[in-house]
């Protein structure tokens, strides 16, 4: 097994390669969660974004208060997001830790800046991009690293004109066969 080596700062383990796509892939579609080893990283939770709700979240949405959702644009009746506060970050961020984790939104619990790492993509929200350069996958296997090699070649091949970062990174872990 080997990782491949780094020029920049700190060095994160990502996992196994083909582990991480498998596990990333029934997440994507539902059939699980992600396991990131956040290490107390809350560059996601600190990064301005919205974070959509949807209607079937019941659980998640009876621990959020109802003041902080808003109408997911663009989305049917029912669809919401959850902002940020002045700062750009999530209002459910306390003391640096998720107060709603155990009924946090599907949207966080499939989450993985990893993906990032896997694609070659630069996330366009500075401390995520820092973190996903941080990652390193191991291949225990020399699949491992084709399907890593085929997941990025995916990445800068198919991305859909004004595709965000997410979007394009997310498309090519779908799009290239294990």
């Amino acid at each position: 097994m080997f990782q491949k080596p780094s020029d920049q700062g700190e060095i994160r383990d990502a996992g196994d390669f083909s582990e991480w796509v498998n596990e990333m892939r029934a997440a994507l579609r539902g059939d699980g969660t992600t396991r990131v080893p956040c290490s107390g990283c809350t560059a996601c939770c600190t990064s301005s974004q919205f974070v959509h709700i949807a209607p079937d979240e019941t659980e998640t949405l009876a621990h959020i208060p109802s003041d902080l959702l808003f109408p997911a644009p663009g989305m049917p009746r029912g669809h919401v997001v959850l902002g940020y506060d002045e700062r750009g970050h999530c209002p459910m961020l306390i003391d640096g830790r998720c107060s709603v984790y155990e009924h946090r939104p599907r949207a966080c619990r499939t989450y993985d800046c990893r993906v990032f790492a896997a694609a070659g993509v630069e996330a366009d929200q500075p401390g995520i991009a820092h973190r996903s350069q941080e990652w390193r996958f191991n291949y225990p296997d020399p699949h491992d690293l084709a399907l890593h090699e085929a997941i990025r070649a995916f990445a800068k091949g198919h991305s859909r004109p004004g595709a965000s970062p997410i979007e394009k990174a997310v498309r090519a872990v779908e799009g290239v066969d294990p």
